[in-house]
């Protein structure tokens, strides 16, 4: 435990001035946002895919027609 204190009191914190990420840093940020906007993008597919079939009635719903129109939003504004 004691030399735990000796090396924690010996070891200085850098300068500002020390410390750069320098190109290894900028380049895995960037991999970061890219992975971020590929994990975003297959979201969105995902979710259309389960709308989708949702809508074809693979759950156990009843299919929707998408392409019929609807009578009750006319109904509300007569």
């Amino acid at each position: 435990m004691l030399d735990l204190l000796i090396v924690l009191v010996q070891d200085p914190t850098p300068e500002p001035t020390q410390v750069k990420a320098g190109p290894l840093g900028f380049a895995i940020w960037i991999f970061m946002i890219l992975a971020v906007v590929v994990i975003a993008f297959s979201l969105v597919k995902q979710l259309r895919k389960a709308q989708a079939a949702k809508d074809a009635g693979v759950y156990g719903d009843e299919p929707v027609d998408r392409s019929a129109p609807t009578t009750d939003s006319d109904e509300r504004y007569s």
